[in-house]
């Protein structure tokens, strides 16, 4: 459990769900939680187990994955600082977890964490407005890979994450990718070695400047937009 006051001056606070609670509603939801610090490459989410916790990303990022059958990992998403995710299986999890770097979580056992939105109602709505967030993306995502070539899925990864950042008050630009090239493709339904190609040609276009793999600086964001677009 960490202290009221260190949820106060949480850094996710402002854009958590946590965001719209009083002292005394921040004060209730602390002593349901426990603090987790995570390395890179730990799961905390295994597919298929009960559902017995919920958790809030505070520091650091994630991703989240399905195991096809024949054993192959799809990437459905990437969770960052501020993030919230669990509450919405009804069953066993549905899917896996795992840090990509340096992880703090705030875990919540999902029973109590039920019934406090019961008696917290700006969480509730908070939580609510999330998941239609989250309904959101996830339509996005489906045109994405349903309709888009392989030039508009990394314009449109690339933009998506801009924005994410700049709705969360942080820097729009330079975006920073704390996943790999094969997570980004995973995502994408792409191979790693098209999604590097990919990389390149907008760097040689002189519509991105890439910093390392980690960081990429958006040149000419107006026609990266086109390219989402298809034009």
């Amino acid at each position: 459990m960490a202290t009221a006051e260190a949820c106060a001056a949480c850094e996710a606070r402002p854009f958590s769900i946590c965001a719209p609670l009083s002292g005394h509603e921040l004060a209730e939801l602390d002593r349901l939680s426990t603090t987790l610090h995570l390395k890179p490459g730990a799961t905390f989410i295994h597919e298929g187990d009960p559902t017995e916790h919920c958790f809030n990303i505070t520091q650091g990022s994630a991703k989240i994955y399905k195991l096809l059958p024949d054993g192959r990992r799809q990437i459905i998403g990437f969770l960052f600082t501020g993030d919230f995710l669990g509450t919405t299986a009804t069953g066993p999890y549905s899917v896996s977890a795992e840090a990509m770097t340096s992880l703090t979580l705030c875990r919540f056992e999902r029973r109590a964490f039920k019934e406090a939105l019961v008696r917290l109602p700006n969480l509730e709505r908070a939580l609510l407005d999330r998941t239609a967030d989250e309904l959101e993306a996830a339509r996005e995502q489906m045109l994405l890979l349903g309709r888009k070539a392989a030039r508009e899925r990394v314009a449109s990864f690339l933009l998506g994450l801009s924005r994410r950042a700049a709705r969360l008050g942080r820097s729009a630009d330079p975006i920073h990718l704390p996943m790999g090239r094969s997570d980004i493709a995973d995502y994408l339904g792409l191979t790693t070695e098209t999604v590097s190609r990919v990389f390149t040609q907008l760097r040689t276009e002189g519509l991105i400047r890439l910093n390392g793999t980690s960081e990429v600086h958006l040149l000419r964001r107006t026609a990266l937009e086109s390219l989402c677009e298809g034009a």
